[in-house]
């Protein structure tokens, strides 16, 4: 390689990738995950609360596997990735017909779904009633569910990592490409949102989402260590409206190509979605647009 690449983020110049290949040959003892943290560690790869950056240096390993660039130790563990879905039992959900107002319904609570049985519900609803199904998680993500006072399960929500980019929410923010490659983590993706097919309930959608939008910081944070700054969604245009966003004061600022990341020919097409945001804090944009450190 004569000329540096940019991967997971990061502009990597020829130098580095014989530091990872010299830490490969130097250290046969060492397995992925210390090699990732032995990165990290070298090149000061933190987030903004200064955990190191683990996962990303992992992903970043594996593309770089894939071009050919390095060899990596072989792994220790059998992925468990190859095993998620296959022991998942689906709950048992009362899905009967619920059709009422929303002041009749309160008060609604919103649940963590990432861990126990109502992880496992949550994922029960999804795969079963959502367009696009529920596989795993990657990254950072937490999940709700929202209960009516007698623990019926009324919404589902997912939030995880933001596209890394898109030109009407990065026009909108204002920020550089160096900035947007420090501070994309502060902006979170609502990845998922789930009114099952049984619930009949007027302006539900909106007040559950501006439930999560006042959980989510602090919930953040408390996984996390740090508060994201803006909350992104891409509502497809053939499909929906958006009207529960709008009713929660999300703005449209504009739409996708209809291509996706792996497009490298201009030959994949896909639905065209609406960009909404909202953002978390009042001063988002300066927070956004910090100069890398």
């Amino acid at each position: 390689m004569k000329e540096g690449i940019r991967v997971q983020g990061r502009e990597l110049l020829p130098g580095d990738i014989k530091y990872i290949t010299e830490q490969i040959k130097n250290h046969p003892d060492w397995h992925r995950t210390r090699l990732s943290r032995e990165i990290c560690a070298a090149w000061n790869w933190t987030n903004e609360v200064g955990r190191p950056k683990d996962m990303a240096a992992r992903t970043m390993l594996l593309k770089l596997e894939r071009r050919g660039l390095l060899k990596l130790p072989p792994r220790r563990m059998v992925d468990r990735n190859q095993f998620r879905g296959k022991s998942f039992q689906p709950i048992l959900h009362d899905s009967s017909a619920l059709d009422t107002t929303l002041r009749t319904l309160k008060p609604i609570t919103l649940i963590c779904a990432d861990r126990g049985s109502q992880a496992d519900l949550w994922r029960t609803l999804m795969v079963k009633y959502h367009y696009l199904g529920f596989k795993t998680r990657v990254g950072q993500s937490i999940s709700y569910i929202a209960e009516t006072k007698d623990g019926r399960p009324v919404a589902c929500l997912l939030f995880g990592a933001a596209a890394w980019k898109t030109a009407p929410r990065d026009t909108f923010i204002g920020w550089s490409i160096k900035q947007r490659e420090a501070n994309i983590s502060r902006v979170v993706n609502n990845m998922r949102f789930l009114i099952p097919p049984w619930i009949k309930v007027p302006h539900l959608a909106s007040h559950v989402l501006a439930m999560a939008l006042r959980r989510l910081p602090s919930d953040w944070r408390m996984k996390y260590g740090f508060e994201p700054a803006l909350v992104e969604t891409f509502v497809e245009q053939d499909r929906f409206r958006g009207t529960c966003y709008k009713a929660a004061n999300w703005q449209c600022v504009g739409a996708t190509t209809g291509r996706t990341r792996q497009d490298r020919d201009h030959k994949i097409t896909v639905s065209i979605k609406d960009i909404y945001l909202y953002p978390l804090c009042h001063d988002f944009k300066k927070a956004l647009c910090q100069e890398p450190r």
